[in-house]
């Protein structure tokens, strides 16, 4: 398959700071460090100035992206997947777990080079389905606004700018988090999309850090769907699962016991968030576990 290529700058992902952040705050920095508010109003414009200026190159560039169309790759419509039964993801929980225990390999990668690693891996899978490279930036910061916003998250991609966030370390999780990230960065914005073409791109990786990853991360949502988002069911099944001690605790680790601000920030977000991806054509939050695991048992 010939290939061609698109290159989508995203020019606000190479600032020292998420330009969101400096718009938001830098009137207030100015006001508590000056005393003053024109200063931050003027750094406040020039950070929405380049903000526009690298989503509206972003947005002319992604318009020659092919996306990927999943119904004639894959064969199959996202917002209509066949449910998989408890029995069958037990199954897939003991499949994945004998080849995550027998092929575990540490990383050695630092975040930035991972970032790189898994973006080139996601261009190449892209481009082996659509016979076009989209090529991004593979920036990854590891602070921003949205952490307070959204406690609860790993990571999040100002659809925007393309600026990616990873909040905390994840260990096994790590590649796959920020390869989803990437996707939507790459204009997939769409989360059970992401997911997949995650999960795709590093499974077909030769890099064992990468496969297991994928792995990892869809049993993961297996395990969450079987305990019924049950907090204490699902470190039960974790420890059931029979996966070798490093696994276990990044297990575990992935789905820490939420703080009382978490607690009241996701009690308030989450039906917001469940409107915000049904008005978009999504099936809602359980695309990230339910429909994510459906969508690989169904393609096998």
């Amino acid at each position: 398959m010939a290939t061609d290529r698109v290159k989508i700058p995203n020019q606000a992902t190479y600032a020292p700071f998420a330009l969101a952040d400096v718009f938001i705050l830098a009137p207030l920095a100015s006001r508590l460090l000056l005393g003053a508010t024109v200063p931050g109003r003027i750094v406040q414009a020039l950070s929405l100035g380049a903000y526009a200026g690298s989503a509206l190159s972003d947005w002319w560039a992604r318009k020659e992206a092919r996306p990927i169309d999943f119904e004639e790759a894959f064969g199959q419509d996202p917002a209509n997947l066949e449910s998989m039964s408890d029995e069958a993801r037990q199954e897939e929980v003991k499949d994945l777990v004998a080849v995550m225990n027998r092929d575990y390999k540490p990383s050695k990668y630092s975040r930035k080079e991972l970032a790189e690693i898994v973006n080139e891996q996601l261009t190449e899978y892209i481009a082996s389905v659509t016979g076009q490279r989209v090529e991004t930036s593979s920036e990854v910061r590891d602070m921003a606004l949205s952490k307070v916003l959204f406690p609860f998250a790993l990571g999040a991609c100002d659809i925007l700018s393309g600026d990616v966030t990873i909040f905390r370390d994840t260990g096994v999780f790590e590649p796959h988090i920020i390869t989803h990230e990437f996707c939507h960065r790459k204009g997939y914005y769409k989360e059970l999309q992401a997911q997949a073409i995650a999960y795709l791109a590093l499974s077909t990786s030769d890099d064992p850090v990468l496969v297991q990853s994928a792995l990892a991360e869809r049993t993961h949502r297996d395990l969450k769907v079987l305990a019924d988002s049950d907090f204490d069911r699902y470190h039960e099944l974790v420890d059931e699962a029979g996966l070798r001690e490093e696994l276990a605790k990044d297990f575990h680790a992935i789905r820490p016991e939420p703080s009382a601000y978490e607690n009241a920030v996701w009690t308030v977000m989450k039906p917001i968030m469940e409107e915000r991806m049904k008005m978009t054509g999504q099936n809602g939050l359980s695309d990230y576990d339910v429909g994510f695991t459906d969508f690989l048992h169904k393609k096998g």
